[in-house]
């Protein structure tokens, strides 16, 4: 059965099972893999999207939960340009090896979008969610407070 909805501002459709993980529609299905996978249970962050604007574990989210929903993936954060959060992400040397990036930064931009001036706590609580293998979270607090005063 078809499912449609938008992804990162376009319309698509996809003819998948309503149960079938967000994740994997998205990446073998759309080719969007920017939104990684790191361990199925929503533990790690690395698969956090946007729905309706609200960051949301792919991995759990059945795609027939997104039927005429707007989607956000990382490769439409900020399409064609570096917005303040990527750009203070890479003044600050966040990334090592990259992989649960996507994750991190999708979950930052929720928490920028809905408190543009975070405190460190509240930087830190947020995050929470996601994990980084590398360690490099002072590096991420640093980045958001960084962003967050250019908004």
């Amino acid at each position: 059965m078809a499912i449609a909805f938008t992804v990162n501002g376009k319309p698509v459709s996809v003819d998948a099972p309503e149960s079938t993980p967000l994740l994997w529609v998205l990446r073998e299905e759309l080719k969007l893999t920017g939104t990684r996978f790191g361990c199925g249970a929503g533990q790690c962050g690395a698969c956090m999207i946007h729905i309706g604007g609200e960051r949301t574990f792919s991995c759990l989210t059945p795609v027939g939960l997104v039927r005429g929903k707007s989607v956000t993936t990382i490769e439409g954060l900020s399409p064609g340009k570096l917005n303040a959060l990527q750009r203070a992400w890479l003044a600050e040397s966040v990334p090592q090896c990259g992989y649960c990036q996507s994750g991190q930064l999708m979950s930052a931009a929720a928490l920028l979008a809905g408190n543009p001036h975070p405190t460190r706590e509240q930087i830190k609580a947020h995050m929470e969610t996601n994990v980084c293998r590398c360690g490099t979270y002072h590096r991420i607090v640093r980045a958001i407070e960084r962003a967050a005063k250019e908004a």
